[in-house]
């Protein structure tokens, strides 16, 4: 796994062999990030169950000024801090060893991108959206792009957030909510 595009291109992201983080892939995260291309110069980002930091330091990659990553496993927070050391990242990195709702709660001010990718079938991004537009923590003009398997049942509406837009790519489809 790599960062494919921006400052930190090429540099390998080191995530556990034992398959207990599912990275999304190339394709699927260069679809992401098309979505958001306009967007992400200078953007608050927060990369919600992050894994191994994947998809935040792309994003810092790409122009970010800062990431939030979260997750629960102390496992991928230890590659999380790896990977943004690799980096050089630290200074624009802020890292939360816990679930997603103490994540959100460390947040402090408003995120322009939220890229979500729970475990498949958890229901936890339905339940991580929710506490996001409960603390109101989205961006006037932010958008979240929440990273599922198709047979996942993903509502239009969650919260005060709608669904514009879906894309698949296999059994993987991205959705996108904004205000």
């Amino acid at each position: 796994m790599r960062i494919i595009s921006g400052d930190y291109r090429f540099r390998n992201i080191a995530a556990p062999e034992d398959r207990s983080v599912r990275p999304t892939g190339d394709k699927v995260k260069g679809a992401m990030f098309n979505i958001v291309q306009d967007r992400i110069n200078g953007a608050n980002v927060c990369d919600l169950f992050a894994g191994s930091g994947n998809l935040g330091l792309e994003a810092l990659s790409r122009g970010a000024a800062r990431c939030w990553f979260g997750d629960n496993s102390r496992q991928s927070i230890r590659y999380i801090r790896e990977n943004i050391r690799k980096c050089g990242a630290e200074e624009k990195s802020v890292v939360v060893q816990g679930g997603f709702a103490k994540t959100l709660d460390r947040i402090d001010g408003k995120v322009d991108i939220f890229l979500i990718d729970p475990p498949y079938g958890s229901g936890l991004l339905v339940k991580s959206i929710e506490l996001i537009s409960e603390m109101d923590l989205l961006a006037e003009d932010g958008v979240i792009i929440a990273e599922h398997e198709r047979r996942d049942d993903v509502p239009d509406e969650i919260g005060k957030y709608r669904k514009i837009k879906e894309k698949k790519y296999g059994i993987v489809v991205l959705s996108i909510f904004i205000c």
